[in-house]
């Protein structure tokens, strides 16, 4: 599995290399690409907005088409600032299967992560390209939900594009490419950071149901968001499983609560990821203000030291880095490699590494919140596991039901292990 999976990535970015070295404007009658949007949070709409200017910088257009969110008002201001019909915005927790069932021809969705599963499995269904907001589930079973999705998507030929813009970022890989050219060796360890503040709180109002407090405020929601080891922190994971070549056999970690004002999450999280063939990555995470905050990387290979996304340096010195990669804001590459591929026919596929990343943070998690050590495996593919069905209630489900859903304790949080003297 880990040299197979190594060899996959390799042969992914081979393909990017091909695509990525120039953008030529105006091949060509300009197209205009039919966009839906699942989401109207800031997230998808500024995902809207990489995506209309990856377009323009390739000589093409987007129109949007139809957009929902759970919030209507959201989805009839977006459809208002993009120039879509308010007949096509649409809100509600079935929303989105009117966008699905729209003439859209690529999808974006930045929903809650709780609702990344089924929106993407609906979205590919439908026979839509998809760009998929990171991460793409909470839970074990979602995660074996996006991969089902992810091969649909590729027996079908279509575009599964993941917010994961490291991948698409030039820094990155250009150090991909030296390790993948033998300039320097194998990662051996490392660490990998997201250590900032909570985004923000909303507060409950007056009127809202606990569907609607609970997506409003899902950021600090494990039901929702994953808990920030698998909603932020899930970018650094990616990364160290990109540069490793693999995905780590087991978690082992721990955390607690003891800041936060709002929902159930733990504020920090300390979590070693054991690779097999000794090679571990610690994780560390934290949302607590007036600490100090770092978010990135740092690998060590067996002659050399990587800082993502900068430089690799070796027996003190900088190692000479080349690809001509397209510079630039990530977010807006990542676009970009979408279009071309669907231009082109060689179409993107990330289900598959989003899907296993964002597994590999809930391992974490459990483990933090457990005390226990958890394999992949427990949440993937090993069916007698104890884990493999443990899913997070409130489901994406049970917003689509008719009435409201259960609210979950609110700040409180999981304690492992036992009091002292038990």
């Amino acid at each position: 599995m880990n040299r197979r999976e190594f060899v996959k990535g390799s042969s992914v970015f081979a393909a990017m290399m091909a695509a990525a070295p120039t953008i030529v404007v105006g091949q060509g009658a300009a197209r205009v690409f039919k966009v839906g949007m699942i989401g109207a949070g800031g997230r998808c709409t500024g995902a809207m907005g990489n995506l209309i200017e990856a377009a323009k910088s390739i000589g093409h257009e987007i129109k949007l088409v139809a957009v929902c969110d759970f919030f209507e008002e959201k989805a009839k201001a977006a459809a208002k600032k993009f120039g879509c019909e308010e007949k096509m915005a649409f809100g509600g927790g079935n929303g989105y299967k009117s966008v699905t069932a729209s003439d859209c021809e690529l999808i974006i969705t930045a929903t809650p992560p709780a609702f990344r599963a089924a929106h993407v499995e609906a979205a590919i269904k439908a026979g839509k390209h998809v760009f998929a907001e990171k991460p793409v589930a909470v839970d074990g079973p979602g995660v074996r939900k996006f991969l089902a999705a992810a091969a649909e998507a590729k027996a079908k030929k279509l575009s599964l594009v993941a917010g994961t813009q490291r991948r698409h970022q030039a820094g990155y890989l250009r150090q991909f490419k030296a390790l993948k050219d033998g300039k320097i060796g194998p990662v051996v360890g490392g660490a990998i950071y997201w250590n900032g503040t909570v985004p923000w709180v909303k507060n409950r109002e007056a009127n809202d149901s606990n569907a609607a407090y609970l997506a409003r405020n899902w950021v600090n929601w494990t039901e929702m968001s994953g808990d920030h080891i698998v909603e932020q922190h899930v970018h650094n994971i990616d990364v160290a499983n990109w540069f490793v070549g693999r995905y780590p056999k087991t978690a082992i970690g721990f955390g607690a609560r003891t800041r936060r004002v709002s929902g159930n999450q733990y504020d920090f999280f300390s979590v070693d990821f054991d690779y097999g063939e000794g090679v571990h990555i610690h994780s560390m995470c934290r949302q607590i203000g007036g600490c100090n905050g770092f978010v990135g990387e740092l690998f060590r290979t067996t002659d050399a030291e990587i800082s993502g996304g900068g430089k690799i340096t070796k027996n003190g010195q900088d190692v000479a880095l080349d690809g001509n990669f397209l510079e630039g804001n990530a977010q807006v590459v990542e676009h970009v490699d979408l279009l071309k591929g669907m231009l082109s026919g060689d179409v993107i596929n990330e289900g598959e590494n989003v899907a296993l990343s964002t597994a590999c943070a809930i391992i974490g998690r459990l483990s933090a919140y457990t005390g226990r050590t958890i394999r992949l495996s427990d949440i993937i593919d090993n069916d007698k596991s104890e884990f493999f069905n443990m899913a997070c209630k409130p489901s994406a489900i049970d917003f689509e039901a008719s009435g409201d859903v259960e609210l979950p304790a609110e700040n409180t949080a999981p304690l492992p292990g036992k009091p002292w003297g038990k």
